[in-house]
Protein backbone atom coordinates (compact mmCIF):
# COMPACT_ATOMS: atom_id res chain seq x y z
CA UNK A 1 0.00 0.00 0.00
CA UNK A 2 1.71 3.30 -0.90
CA UNK A 3 0.79 6.85 0.12
CA UNK A 4 1.82 8.25 -3.09
CA UNK A 5 -0.99 6.50 -4.72
CA UNK A 6 -3.61 7.70 -2.18
CA UNK A 7 -2.45 11.18 -1.73
CA UNK A 8 -3.09 11.22 -5.77
CA UNK A 9 -6.50 10.49 -5.74
CA UNK A 10 -7.39 12.78 -3.12
CA UNK A 11 -5.81 15.55 -5.10
CA UNK A 12 -7.47 14.52 -8.05
CA UNK A 13 -10.78 14.10 -7.09
CA UNK A 14 -10.89 17.08 -5.05
CA UNK A 15 -11.26 15.54 -1.59
CA UNK A 16 -11.46 17.18 1.62
CA UNK A 17 -10.50 14.23 3.68
CA UNK A 18 -8.32 10.76 3.41
CA UNK A 19 -9.12 8.77 6.54
CA UNK A 20 -7.16 5.56 6.96
CA UNK A 21 -8.04 2.69 9.54
CA UNK A 22 -7.29 -0.95 10.57
CA UNK A 23 -10.63 -3.49 9.11
CA UNK A 24 -11.44 -0.49 6.52
CA UNK A 25 -10.07 0.39 3.22
CA UNK A 26 -9.11 3.65 2.41
CA UNK A 27 -12.37 5.97 2.62
CA UNK A 28 -12.24 9.98 1.54
CA UNK A 29 -14.71 12.65 2.45
CA UNK A 30 -16.31 14.31 -0.33
CA UNK A 31 -19.15 16.96 -0.35
CA UNK A 32 -19.96 15.89 3.16
CA UNK A 33 -20.18 12.07 2.24
CA UNK A 34 -17.31 9.05 2.63
CA UNK A 35 -16.70 7.00 -0.09
CA UNK A 36 -14.05 3.76 0.05
CA UNK A 37 -11.44 3.52 -2.47
CA UNK A 38 -11.13 0.63 -4.51
CA UNK A 39 -8.30 -1.05 -2.69
CA UNK A 40 -7.28 -3.42 -0.14
CA UNK A 41 -8.64 -3.52 3.39
CA UNK A 42 -5.95 -1.96 5.81
CA UNK A 43 -4.09 -4.11 8.05
CA UNK A 44 -1.72 -3.20 11.07
CA UNK A 45 1.01 -3.37 9.24
CA UNK A 46 -0.15 -1.16 6.52
CA UNK A 47 -0.51 1.16 8.68
CA UNK A 48 2.69 1.10 10.53
CA UNK A 49 4.06 1.51 6.57
CA UNK A 50 1.67 3.96 5.82
CA UNK A 51 2.15 6.39 8.85
CA UNK A 52 6.05 5.76 8.63
CA UNK A 53 6.40 6.70 5.44
CA UNK A 54 4.95 10.23 6.27
CA UNK A 55 5.53 11.18 9.73
CA UNK A 56 8.32 13.24 10.47
CA UNK A 57 10.92 11.68 13.57
CA UNK A 58 9.79 14.20 16.25
CA UNK A 59 5.76 13.47 15.97
CA UNK A 60 6.75 9.70 15.58
CA UNK A 61 8.33 10.17 19.28
CA UNK A 62 5.16 12.07 20.08
CA UNK A 63 3.13 9.28 19.28
CA UNK A 64 4.77 6.98 21.29
CA UNK A 65 4.36 9.05 23.98
CA UNK A 66 1.24 10.69 23.81
CA UNK A 67 -0.47 8.06 22.12
CA UNK A 68 -1.08 10.99 19.30
CA UNK A 69 0.67 13.92 16.69
CA UNK A 70 -0.44 16.35 14.50
CA UNK A 71 1.83 17.97 12.04
CA UNK A 72 1.19 19.60 8.40
CA UNK A 73 2.50 17.49 5.10
CA UNK A 74 3.27 18.92 2.27
CA UNK A 75 3.03 16.45 -1.05
CA UNK A 76 5.43 17.90 -3.27
CA UNK A 77 3.85 20.65 -5.42
CA UNK A 78 0.34 19.03 -5.77
CA UNK A 79 -1.07 19.86 -2.41
CA UNK A 80 -0.39 20.08 1.50
CA UNK A 81 -2.06 18.34 4.37
CA UNK A 82 -2.87 18.96 7.96
CA UNK A 83 -2.26 15.30 9.50
CA UNK A 84 -3.37 13.50 12.73
CA UNK A 85 -2.03 10.53 13.71
CA UNK A 86 -3.32 8.33 16.89
CA UNK A 87 -3.44 5.18 18.39
CA UNK A 88 -7.22 3.11 18.43
CA UNK A 89 -7.60 -0.41 19.91
CA UNK A 90 -4.17 -0.28 20.17
CA UNK A 91 -3.70 0.14 16.68
CA UNK A 92 -2.74 3.08 13.97
CA UNK A 93 -5.31 5.32 12.39
CA UNK A 94 -4.42 8.39 10.17
CA UNK A 95 -6.91 11.48 8.95
CA UNK A 96 -5.31 14.42 6.33
CA UNK A 97 -7.15 17.13 5.58
CA UNK A 98 -6.22 18.33 2.50
CA UNK A 99 -5.30 21.69 2.89
CA UNK A 100 -6.47 24.36 -0.07
CA UNK A 101 -3.55 26.25 -1.61
CA UNK A 102 -5.64 28.20 -3.99
CA UNK A 103 -6.76 31.57 -2.65
CA UNK A 104 -10.06 32.64 -3.57
CA UNK A 105 -11.13 36.18 -4.19
CA UNK A 106 -14.13 38.16 -2.58
CA UNK A 107 -16.28 37.76 -5.41
CA UNK A 108 -15.70 33.75 -5.51
CA UNK A 109 -16.03 33.07 -1.46
CA UNK A 110 -19.30 35.58 -1.83
CA UNK A 111 -17.74 38.55 1.14
CA UNK A 112 -19.48 41.59 1.62
CA UNK A 113 -18.16 44.30 -0.67
CA UNK A 114 -17.96 46.65 3.06
CA UNK A 115 -14.94 44.39 4.10
CA UNK A 116 -12.99 45.70 1.95
CA UNK A 117 -13.02 48.99 2.94
CA UNK A 118 -12.56 48.16 6.39
CA UNK A 119 -9.77 45.85 6.21
CA UNK A 120 -7.94 49.54 4.46
CA UNK A 121 -8.14 50.63 8.23
CA UNK A 122 -4.42 50.75 9.84
CA UNK A 123 -6.56 49.86 13.32
CA UNK A 124 -8.99 47.91 15.04
CA UNK A 125 -10.11 44.22 15.60
CA UNK A 126 -11.65 42.25 12.83
CA UNK A 127 -13.31 39.01 14.06
CA UNK A 128 -15.02 36.33 12.06
CA UNK A 129 -16.34 33.89 13.80
CA UNK A 130 -18.39 30.19 13.58
CA UNK A 131 -18.60 26.77 14.10
CA UNK A 132 -15.17 24.39 13.11
CA UNK A 133 -15.47 23.73 9.17
CA UNK A 134 -17.42 26.94 8.48
CA UNK A 135 -14.66 28.30 6.03
CA UNK A 136 -13.36 31.17 8.93
CA UNK A 137 -9.92 30.09 7.49
CA UNK A 138 -10.74 31.00 3.80
CA UNK A 139 -12.29 33.91 4.71
CA UNK A 140 -9.58 35.17 6.35
CA UNK A 141 -7.03 33.97 3.79
CA UNK A 142 -9.15 36.00 1.36
CA UNK A 143 -8.93 39.27 3.84
CA UNK A 144 -5.15 38.50 4.25
CA UNK A 145 -4.29 38.27 0.73
CA UNK A 146 -6.33 41.47 -0.18
CA UNK A 147 -4.30 43.73 2.11
CA UNK A 148 -1.29 42.13 0.80
CA UNK A 149 -1.91 42.74 -2.89
CA UNK A 150 -3.17 46.54 -2.31
CA UNK A 151 -1.31 47.53 0.21
CA UNK A 152 2.32 47.73 2.40
CA UNK A 153 1.87 46.33 4.89
CA UNK A 154 3.57 44.12 7.32
CA UNK A 155 1.23 41.00 8.21
CA UNK A 156 1.96 38.78 11.01
CA UNK A 157 0.07 35.79 11.60
CA UNK A 158 0.03 33.39 14.36
CA UNK A 159 -1.85 30.09 13.35
CA UNK A 160 -1.85 26.09 14.27
CA UNK A 161 -1.57 24.85 11.96
CA UNK A 162 -0.32 27.29 9.26
CA UNK A 163 -3.08 26.55 6.42
CA UNK A 164 -2.59 28.54 3.70
CA UNK A 165 0.65 30.20 2.48
CA UNK A 166 1.22 33.74 1.75
CA UNK A 167 4.09 34.74 -0.14
CA UNK A 168 4.76 38.50 -0.17
CA UNK A 169 3.72 40.70 -2.61
CA UNK A 170 3.12 44.30 -1.58
CA UNK A 171 3.13 43.49 1.88
CA UNK A 172 5.64 41.47 3.78
CA UNK A 173 3.91 38.12 6.10
CA UNK A 174 5.39 36.53 8.39
CA UNK A 175 3.58 33.33 9.13
CA UNK A 176 4.21 31.85 13.05
CA UNK A 177 3.10 28.09 13.48
CA UNK A 178 2.21 27.48 17.23
CA UNK A 179 3.89 24.50 18.14
CA UNK A 180 7.13 25.07 15.81
CA UNK A 181 8.19 28.22 15.69
CA UNK A 182 6.09 29.34 19.07
CA UNK A 183 5.05 27.79 21.99
CA UNK A 184 1.51 29.57 22.32
CA UNK A 185 -0.86 32.19 20.78
CA UNK A 186 -0.65 34.54 23.36
CA UNK A 187 3.89 34.49 23.65
CA UNK A 188 3.55 35.41 20.17
CA UNK A 189 1.22 38.26 20.62
CA UNK A 190 3.36 39.25 23.29
CA UNK A 191 6.25 38.82 20.79
CA UNK A 192 4.72 40.59 17.82
CA UNK A 193 4.02 44.54 19.12
CA UNK A 194 7.92 44.35 19.19
CA UNK A 195 8.10 43.39 15.69
CA UNK A 196 6.83 46.39 13.99
CA UNK A 197 3.70 44.82 12.32
CA UNK A 198 0.52 46.32 11.11
CA UNK A 199 -1.77 44.14 10.71
CA UNK A 200 -2.09 40.55 13.16
CA UNK A 201 -3.73 37.63 12.32
CA UNK A 202 -4.75 36.04 15.33
CA UNK A 203 -5.57 31.79 14.32
CA UNK A 204 -7.58 31.58 17.65
CA UNK A 205 -8.93 33.49 20.56
CA UNK A 206 -9.02 30.31 22.61
CA UNK A 207 -8.37 31.95 26.50
CA UNK A 208 -8.12 35.09 28.64
CA UNK A 209 -4.80 36.08 27.90
CA UNK A 210 -4.51 35.81 23.74
CA UNK A 211 -8.46 37.65 23.71
CA UNK A 212 -6.44 40.50 26.37
CA UNK A 213 -3.87 40.92 24.55
CA UNK A 214 -5.99 40.73 20.62
CA UNK A 215 -7.64 44.02 22.19
CA UNK A 216 -4.73 45.62 23.09
CA UNK A 217 -2.94 45.40 20.10
CA UNK A 218 -6.18 46.65 18.31
CA UNK A 219 -5.88 49.37 20.39
CA UNK A 220 -2.40 50.47 20.07
CA UNK A 221 -2.86 50.85 16.50
CA UNK A 222 -2.64 47.57 14.35
CA UNK A 223 -5.04 45.73 12.54
CA UNK A 224 -6.06 42.69 13.92
CA UNK A 225 -7.75 39.59 12.46
CA UNK A 226 -9.11 37.36 15.24
CA UNK A 227 -11.42 34.42 14.98
CA UNK A 228 -13.97 32.82 17.73
CA UNK A 229 -16.33 29.48 17.61
CA UNK A 230 -19.19 31.48 18.04
CA UNK A 231 -22.07 31.74 15.77
CA UNK A 232 -24.14 35.00 15.23
CA UNK A 233 -22.41 38.71 16.28
CA UNK A 234 -23.85 39.47 19.37
CA UNK A 235 -23.23 36.26 20.87
CA UNK A 236 -19.60 36.80 20.14
CA UNK A 237 -19.35 40.10 21.95
CA UNK A 238 -21.24 38.03 24.91
CA UNK A 239 -18.21 35.11 24.60
CA UNK A 240 -15.85 37.82 24.37
CA UNK A 241 -17.04 39.99 27.79
CA UNK A 242 -17.68 36.53 29.61
CA UNK A 243 -14.31 35.49 29.41
CA UNK A 244 -13.33 38.18 31.68
CA UNK A 245 -14.04 38.17 35.37
CA UNK A 246 -16.68 40.07 36.51
CA UNK A 247 -14.89 42.30 38.30
CA UNK A 248 -13.16 43.22 34.54
CA UNK A 249 -16.12 43.13 32.45
CA UNK A 250 -17.33 47.05 32.37
CA UNK A 251 -13.66 47.76 31.51
CA UNK A 252 -13.45 45.32 28.46
CA UNK A 253 -17.06 46.75 27.16
CA UNK A 254 -15.64 49.85 27.17
CA UNK A 255 -12.71 48.56 25.27
CA UNK A 256 -14.45 46.42 22.71
CA UNK A 257 -16.69 49.28 21.89
CA UNK A 258 -13.86 51.60 20.70
CA UNK A 259 -11.24 48.67 19.61
CA UNK A 260 -13.81 46.61 17.16
CA UNK A 261 -14.66 47.36 13.49
CA UNK A 262 -16.69 44.31 12.79
CA UNK A 263 -18.22 40.73 12.82
CA UNK A 264 -18.53 38.32 10.24
CA UNK A 265 -20.50 35.36 11.40
CA UNK A 266 -20.57 32.72 9.12
CA UNK A 267 -21.83 28.99 8.05
CA UNK A 268 -21.28 26.66 5.75
CA UNK A 269 -23.96 25.05 3.60
CA UNK A 270 -24.46 22.59 1.14
CA UNK A 271 -25.31 23.62 -2.31
CA UNK A 272 -28.39 21.61 -3.61
CA UNK A 273 -27.88 22.97 -7.38
CA UNK A 274 -24.47 21.87 -7.94
CA UNK A 275 -22.16 20.33 -6.60
CA UNK A 276 -20.44 22.55 -3.69
CA UNK A 277 -21.02 24.08 -0.96
CA UNK A 278 -21.90 28.19 -0.48
CA UNK A 279 -21.03 30.24 3.02
CA UNK A 280 -23.98 32.27 4.29
CA UNK A 281 -23.25 35.24 6.52
CA UNK A 282 -23.79 37.55 9.41
CA UNK A 283 -22.46 40.93 8.84
CA UNK A 284 -21.98 43.81 12.02
CA UNK A 285 -20.24 46.87 11.58
CA UNK A 286 -19.57 48.81 14.69
CA UNK A 287 -21.20 52.41 14.16
CA UNK A 288 -21.35 54.97 17.19
CA UNK A 289 -24.74 53.70 17.79
CA UNK A 290 -23.79 50.10 18.31
CA UNK A 291 -20.55 51.14 19.97
CA UNK A 292 -23.04 52.54 22.99
CA UNK A 293 -24.89 49.13 22.82
CA UNK A 294 -21.65 47.42 23.83
CA UNK A 295 -20.74 49.76 26.62
CA UNK A 296 -24.14 49.79 27.82
CA UNK A 297 -24.34 46.21 28.31
CA UNK A 298 -27.62 46.02 25.88
CA UNK A 299 -26.28 43.42 23.15
CA UNK A 300 -29.41 42.14 23.21
CA UNK A 301 -30.54 44.92 20.71
CA UNK A 302 -27.83 44.38 18.43
CA UNK A 303 -29.86 42.21 15.85
CA UNK A 304 -32.31 45.01 15.40
CA UNK A 305 -29.72 47.41 14.52
CA UNK A 306 -28.27 45.08 12.24
CA UNK A 307 -31.96 44.71 10.06
CA UNK A 308 -31.84 48.63 10.01
CA UNK A 309 -27.79 48.96 8.99
CA UNK A 310 -28.24 47.99 5.82
CA UNK A 311 -26.39 50.60 4.61
CA UNK A 312 -23.28 49.93 6.00
CA UNK A 313 -23.60 46.24 4.01
CA UNK A 314 -24.48 45.07 7.74
CA UNK A 315 -27.37 41.59 7.33
CA UNK A 316 -28.31 38.88 9.79
CA UNK A 317 -27.62 35.36 9.43
CA UNK A 318 -31.75 34.50 8.55
CA UNK A 319 -31.99 37.12 5.81
CA UNK A 320 -28.73 35.51 4.04
CA UNK A 321 -29.93 32.16 4.40
CA UNK A 322 -33.90 33.24 2.80
CA UNK A 323 -31.59 34.89 0.06
CA UNK A 324 -29.76 31.98 -0.29
CA UNK A 325 -33.20 29.69 -0.43
CA UNK A 326 -35.12 31.66 -2.32
CA UNK A 327 -32.15 31.57 -5.55
CA UNK A 328 -32.40 27.77 -5.18
CA UNK A 329 -28.73 26.94 -3.92
CA UNK A 330 -29.86 25.09 -0.21
CA UNK A 331 -32.50 23.77 0.82
CA UNK A 332 -35.37 24.60 3.43
CA UNK A 333 -34.24 21.99 5.82
CA UNK A 334 -30.75 22.88 6.06
CA UNK A 335 -31.62 26.81 6.22
CA UNK A 336 -33.80 26.17 8.87
CA UNK A 337 -31.45 23.55 10.89
CA UNK A 338 -28.66 26.88 10.75
CA UNK A 339 -30.58 29.45 11.36
CA UNK A 340 -31.69 31.74 14.22
CA UNK A 341 -35.09 31.99 14.22
CA UNK A 342 -35.95 28.55 13.29
CA UNK A 343 -39.48 28.93 13.84
CA UNK A 344 -39.76 32.40 11.81
CA UNK A 345 -37.64 30.42 8.73
CA UNK A 346 -40.37 27.44 8.77
CA UNK A 347 -43.63 29.92 8.73
CA UNK A 348 -41.68 31.89 5.98
CA UNK A 349 -41.07 28.95 3.53
CA UNK A 350 -44.49 27.72 4.07
CA UNK A 351 -46.04 30.75 3.94
CA UNK A 352 -44.21 30.75 0.49
CA UNK A 353 -45.92 27.79 -0.78
CA UNK A 354 -42.42 26.01 0.13
CA UNK A 355 -41.89 21.95 1.08
CA UNK A 356 -40.49 20.71 4.28
CA UNK A 357 -39.43 17.55 3.85
CA UNK A 358 -38.42 16.56 7.52
CA UNK A 359 -41.58 16.49 10.25
CA UNK A 360 -39.71 17.01 13.15
CA UNK A 361 -39.17 20.76 11.54
CA UNK A 362 -42.62 21.19 11.22
CA UNK A 363 -43.15 22.45 14.49
CA UNK A 364 -43.30 21.45 18.40
CA UNK A 365 -42.41 21.92 21.50
CA UNK A 366 -38.97 22.83 20.34
CA UNK A 367 -39.61 26.52 18.71
CA UNK A 368 -37.25 28.89 19.26
CA UNK A 369 -37.94 32.19 20.21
Amino acid sequence: MQIDRLLDTVVKLGAADLHLTVGRQPTIRMHGGLRNLQTKVLDSDDMVTLMKSITPERNQQELQEEGGSDFGFAYGDAARFRVSVFRQRGDLAIVLRQIPTKLLTFDQIGLPDMVKDLIRRPRGLFLVTGPTGSGKTTSLATMIDYVNQYLERHIITMEDPIEYYHYHKKSIVNQREVGSDVPSFAEALRRALRQDPDVILVGEMRDLETIEAAVRAAETGHLVFGTLHTTGAAKTIDRLVDAFPVSQQNQIRVQLSTALIAILSQVLMRRVDIKGVVAAYEFLVITPAIANLIRDNKSFRIDSMIQTGKRYGMQLLDDHLWSLYSKGWISAEDMIDKGKNQAGLRDKVLAAGGQISRPELLGGEDDEE
